[in-house]
């Protein structure tokens, strides 16, 4: 159900309201600022199909702060990768200034913007990267989030040379997200279920941890460790809960659970 309320400011506070989030004056006033600065720059670089207030505060604003529900509490690094016209990256800095965020963005236009927007509202401890995610190399942040950019599996494959080892991916996905999932069954994923504010429509977030899934990864089976399985069939596992030994490894040599019987 659509608000009637027709304050953009108000807009604002009601959806940050449902959300838990304090704000203050200060931030209401850097969120119109850019709402306005993307409304102009809108009708030259079409940054958004979005028209309206109520659908840009909804459906950008608020939505994009949904993401504080996967991001760690203190000063973390985050990199929104493929920003686009600053979203989730700029509402998150807006709401917490302490977070060092990075915009990956390689369209020339939309960064031109990006550091445009970046100017007007003063923000500090926030940095244009006009670079597609393949292309950043020397850079490592805590948690790295897309908004409808990637699935979560190319997501994850691209994403996680970026994080830092416990880092986190986040990424919002509507109702398909199960059919996603279905390609990322081997790792492990958490799933909030949220509802964007004002509205009824839900809005499932994905966080996939680094580290657990390099873990589960080194110890899946691989073809040169089965190789060397040795046929004898006096050669024994005895390590019951081992992952190789349920793919059917029988132990080798080296292996803490490999055990030869004369």
């Amino acid at each position: 159900m659509r608000s009637t309320i027709s304050s953009p400011e108000s807009l604002l506070k009601k959806g940050l309201k449902e959300l838990s989030l304090a704000h203050s004056a200060e931030q209401i006033r850097a969120f119109m600022a850019y709402l306005s600065e993307l409304k102009k720059w809108n009708k030259a670089y079409n940054l958004t199909s979005l028209k309206t207030d109520e659908d840009i505060i909804i459906k950008h604003f608020l939505d994009s702060l949904l993401y504080l529900e996967a991001i760690p509490e203190g000063e973390v690094s985050v990199m929104d990768v493929g920003s686009g016209a600053g979203f989730p990256g700029i509402p998150i800095k807006i709401i917490r200034p302490e977070i060092t965020v990075y915009l990956a963005e390689p369209s020339r236009k939309k960064a031109g913007f990006l550091r445009h927007v970046i100017g007007v509202l003063g923000l500090q401890s926030i940095e244009v990267v006009e670079k597609r995610i393949e292309e950043i190399k020397s850079l490592m942040v805590d948690v790295a989030v897309t908004r409808a950019l990637f699935d979560i599996k190319d997501f994850y494959r691209k994403a996680i040379p970026l994080l830092k080892e416990g880092g986190r991916l986040v990424v919002s996905k509507g109702p398909k997200v199960n059919e996603e999932l279905k390609a990322v069954k081997n790792m492990d994923y958490e799933v909030l279920t949220l509802t964007l504010p004002l509205s009824t429509t839900k809005r499932f977030i994905v966080v996939i941890t680094k580290g657990d899934q390099e873990t589960k990864t080194a110890e899946k089976p691989n073809s040169a460790a089965l190789n060397n399985v040795p046929s004898k069939s006096s050669d024994i596992c005895v390590n019951a809960e081992c992952r190789l030994r349920k793919a059917g490894c029988r132990g080798f040599e080296g292996c803490p659970g490999f055990k030869a019987r004369g």
